[in-house]
């Protein structure tokens, strides 16, 4: 009888220790992090760069010629520092940059084979695609000096890297010192704040992994011979609603939104996509779509198709041929 309890009391508990193995498992997992100048910043020291984009051209902060800048160097130093010490996972923002900056070329021009068609990235696209950080985190600051006293006032963004909203944020202005090491006036100024930016960007980070991430997704069709849309049946189904039954197959909880759909185009915004594959390696938006372009490689589709991403957050998968 007092077996029996025991085996009765163990099984008992199984289930909530199993919830409660997979719940410190989640609280164990930390965003990937990595510091980067912000525009205003760039623009002040002049590392910028303009880039023309369906004929609007705009700046972006010129990355691999801002790693070379001593004070940038050190502050991001530091405040990785500060980030490690609360358990963050730190991408290198310097190797990052150059890495980006060797791979311009190669993602410059990438055309269709058909069509012609160029996809155009920014310097942020790249150093993100590169870096595969979850976070960036934006800094600025400023030195002021009264006589032999200086003080800086900083500026912290948390920016989720693949919907570029704001997730955390803290700004200041420190205590006057006799130091004029930049680091060192930032570690004091910094320090009031540091726990509760930390704990936004750790909180943004819950959700994800909760909700999944949300990226846009656009599926269009090439103008060829080959005859196929998203219109074109298979089995008695519509290519498009094939398509949105697999999305709301592999969506984090079916989460997504379906905001155009004609006969060449379907445009899916806040698609929330897991944060791992199964095997624990990080899921981005391209290996999202990979999945899909991989099914419709399939019988009874067998549909060739161009998956083209531009930046983390977005990929367009374009049916008819490669």
């Amino acid at each position: 009888m007092r077996k029996l309890l025991i085996a009765f009391i163990v099984c008992c508990m199984m289930p909530s220790f199993a919830n409660g193995q997979e719940a410190g498992q989640k609280a164990a997992k930390k965003p990937s992090v990595m510091v980067v100048p912000s525009l205003p910043w760039c623009k002040e020291h002049g590392y910028v760069t303009t880039v023309t984009q369906q004929g609007v051209t705009k700046e972006f902060p010129d990355y691999a010629k801002a790693a070379g800048d001593a004070d940038l160097f050190a502050v991001i130093t530091k405040l990785g520092e500060l980030m490690a010490e609360r358990g963050l996972v730190l991408k290198d923002y310097a190797a990052a940059a150059r890495n980006a900056e060797q791979l311009t070329l190669e993602t410059e021009m990438l055309v269709s084979g058909s069509s012609g068609a160029s996809i155009v990235e920014s310097p942020m696209d790249r150093l993100l695609n590169v870096a595969k950080a979850d976070i960036l985190v934006e800094v600025g600051w400023v030195i002021n000096t009264v006589g032999p006293k200086h003080s800086i006032t900083y500026n912290l963004r948390g920016i989720d890297a693949y919907t570029s909203n704001q997730v955390a944020a803290a700004q200041g202005t420190g205590e006057q010192s006799f130091s004029a090491e930049v680091p060192v006036l930032l570690e004091e100024a910094v320090i009031v704040n540091i726990d509760q930016f930390a704990s936004q960007m750790q909180m943004h980070f819950d959700d994800l992994l909760s909700n999944g991430r949300s990226v846009s997704i656009v599926i269009q069709t090439f103008d060829n011979d080959e005859g196929i849309n998203l219109e074109t049946e298979f089995d008695g189904m519509e290519l498009q609603e094939i398509i949105d039954e697999w999305m709301a197959e592999n969506t984090v909880q079916g989460r997504y939104s379906l905001d155009v759909a004609t006969e060449s185009t379907m445009l899916f915004n806040n698609v929330r996509i897991p944060l791992f594959k199964a095997n624990g390696a990080s899921m981005d938006t391209r290996a999202f779509v990979s999945e899909l372009r991989r099914m419709l490689r399939k019988e009874p589709y067998n549909i060739q198709s161009k998956l083209t991403a531009t930046g983390l957050g977005r990929a367009r998968l374009t049916i008819g041929e490669k």
